[in-house]
């Protein structure tokens, strides 16, 4: 197959790396490389103000199927574009996102089971990077098992407004959220998927609204609990009742050029791996790879001599580049029910398995406990980038809907194999 770009797309390059190279300046270059994986809190002030610099620029929405007379003032781009400018944003580590879940997730489920009125009234501060989203499907006895959620919305007779009850879990970006979509039950008994409504909450809600913040064993919390007592919420995308079949679309729109540009994230990781693995064995005169993480010194682990490792990260490159050659390959295709769950799969085990080969490589010296730690002080101060990664990797093959329910999806839908017994 032909993965090359074309002309269109080479001059979109060389304007996208203009106008970031223009605009990553003073606070905005201070961030460069703030909150990737696992690093979610960094400078969440200043990602915030560039998600607004990135909407004054029209970056936001460029892949939105909308209509031809709904403009939100962001670029139309093809998919070929869309990739082009994630990896040109990627080369230049300008900071991790923080509205991509409005962007990514809810703009386009909007587009697909929203009202006019829903869309004009939300996507254009998602475009213009002035409100940010967060997900609320997780709890604490539903994770990977959506379909047993608890929380309970219930529309007042007076007001015509739902009041939402209930928690939610793991929800990242919940501190500094606007808004919150959530998946809650809507017709008492109700069991399963049936009589769930998709929710839009403001976060903003003083004792109606309460978030926690979740400490892990990496000592950063990116994480966080939701409690809802009574919140409000006003719009039910899909309509009262439908919250399963919005749900399930959402989950389905995780695929194509996210998953591009988290690959780009994740070749940027690898390349700092294979710079440890080169200096903890290298010759005195060796030099480490570009962005590769400050070695303990020549010999100290590892290292190039080791045929196993040698051949564990040889494989790690390789499944990277097929992993890309997927992507680009189901870009543009239509929907397949199990497309999600492979591209699932395939990166979540691939990631932790990078995770684990970060600390082989450094051998010994990355058992050591945070050189910089004392008490009273974050523990993650003393953390370095590879126990950051092998820590927070643990959680790949969980978080998102665990390995388990997406073998669950690709035998039950796409193969179609007898369901599990109940």
């Amino acid at each position: 197959m032909d993965f090359s770009f074309g002309a269109e797309d080479e001059e979109l390059r060389a304007r996208a790396r203009a106008w970031l190279t223009e605009h990553l300046v003073g606070p905005y270059a201070d961030a460069l490389g703030l909150g990737g994986p696992g690093s979610e809190h960094e400078g969440v002030d200043v990602r915030r103000a560039w998600e607004r610099e990135l909407g004054r620029g029209g970056w936001i929405g460029q892949g939105w199927e909308t209509g031809p007379d709904e403009g939100y003032g962001n670029r139309r781009l093809s998919l070929t574009g869309q990739v082009v400018w994630a990896e040109e944003y990627a080369a230049l580590r300008a900071p991790g996102r923080v509205g991509h879940i409005g962007e990514n997730l809810l703009a386009p489920t909007l587009i697909a089971y929203g009202s006019p009125e829903q869309r004009d009234r939300f996507l254009p501060g998602i475009a213009r990077g002035e409100e940010l989203w967060c997900q609320g499907y997780s709890e604490p006895g539903a994770g990977s098992d959506l379909a047993g959620i608890r929380t309970t919305a219930v529309r007042d007779a007076a007001d015509g407004l739902f009041r939402v009850t209930g928690q939610k879990i793991w929800t990242s970006l919940a501190r500094d959220a606007d808004w919150c979509f959530v998946l809650a039950r809507t017709e008492p008994g109700s069991r399963r998927h049936h009589g769930l409504s998709f929710l839009l909450v403001r976060m903003d809600q003083p004792g109606r609204v309460d978030v926690r913040p979740i400490r892990q064993m990496s000592g950063t919390s990116e994480f966080n609990e939701v409690f809802f007592d009574g919140a409000v919420a006003a719009e039910a995308v899909g309509g009262e009742g439908n919250g399963w079949t919005v749900a399930m679309g959402l989950l389905a729109l995780e695929r194509g050029v996210s998953t591009l540009v988290q690959q780009i994230g994740f070749a940027a990781e690898l390349e700092r791996v294979l710079g440890a693995y080169v200096a903890a064995g290298a010759a005195p005169n060796a030099a480490p790879a570009p962005n590769a993480a400050p070695a303990p010194g020549p010999g100290s682990g590892p290292g190039p001599g080791d045929p196993v490792l040698h051949e564990r990260l040889v494989r790690q490159w390789a499944e990277l580049r097929t992993m890309r050659w997927n992507a680009l390959r189901t870009l543009g295709t239509a929907a397949d029910p199990g497309a999600p769950s492979v591209a699932k799969l395939l990166w979540g085990g691939w990631h932790r398995r990078l995770g684990e080969l970060a600390v082989a490589v450094r051998g010994a010296a990355a058992s050591a406990g945070p050189a910089a730690w004392a008490p009273g002080l974050p523990y993650e101060l003393g953390l370095d980038e590879e126990q950051r990664l092998f820590l927070f990797t643990r959680a790949d093959t969980i978080y998102g809907g665990s390995d388990e329910i997406q073998r669950n999806i690709i035998a039950e839908r796409v193969l179609g194999l007898p369901k599990e017994p109940r």
